[in-house]
């Protein structure tokens, strides 16, 4: 392993990829963010590609892009990686969209991966939290507790800094990738969340990180308006003219009524109570 680490993370590391050890055989829930792929990097260093694996969730609430970037970053680094369709869209509590969603939401998809990894003989489910999401409002919290998944970032005590510099030194190209969510999380609480109005939202978001180039990027979506976030530094190209008309043709070719920019620019959560 790398010496180009603070000690103290270099200490972190060790003691993240030892509590894996423990459990002898894991499956990791994986995104494309950089907390799980650092956590499944991990887990195979420490228990070997058979004893784990992978699980990226793909479906309707999952941009699109992600398990694109997982499946990448598995082929680099020999690691193993399944695909796992999974919606909790028909939910009628899902659906209501309630301040408690994520709850909810959490507790379908982890039961599914708690299943499987009984079925398949796995003596852990781990998932990606860190230290730095423990302040933030996170109902999900509470179904992987309940559920038994394990969180070994967080009992590690890393922080989202110290994952990005741990993934640098490993090579994981997602290293600076901005945070994930799902795309629920763009819908205002007791909004109804439908299959349309995400495909929607991660169209939108789909065509402004490859056609211009953003990278911290939320399409927020009420019903009516589309109100995009970005970084405040990107905020002023994408009032210029050539890119307002671009943006307002193919957001409303989308099917937005409305389109605005929101001038506090990309902020995580910025829909959470």
């Amino acid at each position: 392993m790398s010496d180009g680490l603070p000690t103290a993370i270099l200490q972190k590391r060790e003691r993240l990829i030892e509590r894996i050890k423990a459990y002898g055989s894991v499956l990791v829930a994986v995104s494309g963010g950089v907390d799980s792929g650092v956590l499944l990097k991990a887990a195979t260093l420490a228990l070997g590609p058979e004893r784990a694996q992978g699980v990226c969730l793909a479906g309707d609430i999952f941009p699109a892009r992600e398990h694109t970037v997982a499946e990448q970053m598995a082929a680099e680094h020999g690691l193993t990686l399944r695909v796992l369709n999974l919606s909790p869209i028909d939910e009628e509590t899902f659906k209501n969209n309630p301040v408690d969603r994520c709850y909810h939401c959490k507790t379908y998809l982890f039961t599914q991966l708690v299943d499987t990894a009984r079925a398949e003989g796995f003596a852990a489910v781990l998932e990606g939290t860190n230290l730095d999401d423990l302040g933030d409002h996170r109902p999900g919290m509470r179904a992987v507790q309940e559920l038994g998944v394990q969180s070994p970032l967080r009992d590690a005590e890393l922080h989202k800094s110290e994952i990005r510099a741990i993934a640098r030194d490993w090579g994981l190209g997602n290293w600076d990738e901005p945070s994930a969510a799902c795309l629920a999380s763009r819908v205002p609480f007791d909004n109804p969340i439908d299959r349309e109005s995400l495909a929607r939202i991660d169209k939108g978001e789909e065509y402004l990180i490859h056609t211009w180039g953003l990278r911290c990027v939320r399409v927020r979506y009420d019903g009516m308006t589309a109100r995009i976030e970005t970084t405040v530094e990107d905020l002023p190209r994408l009032v210029e003219s050539e890119a307002r008309e671009a943006i307002l043709a193919e957001f409303e070719r989308l099917g937005f009524r409305f389109v605005a920019l929101d001038l506090k620019g990309y902020r995580t959560g910025s829909l959470n109570p």
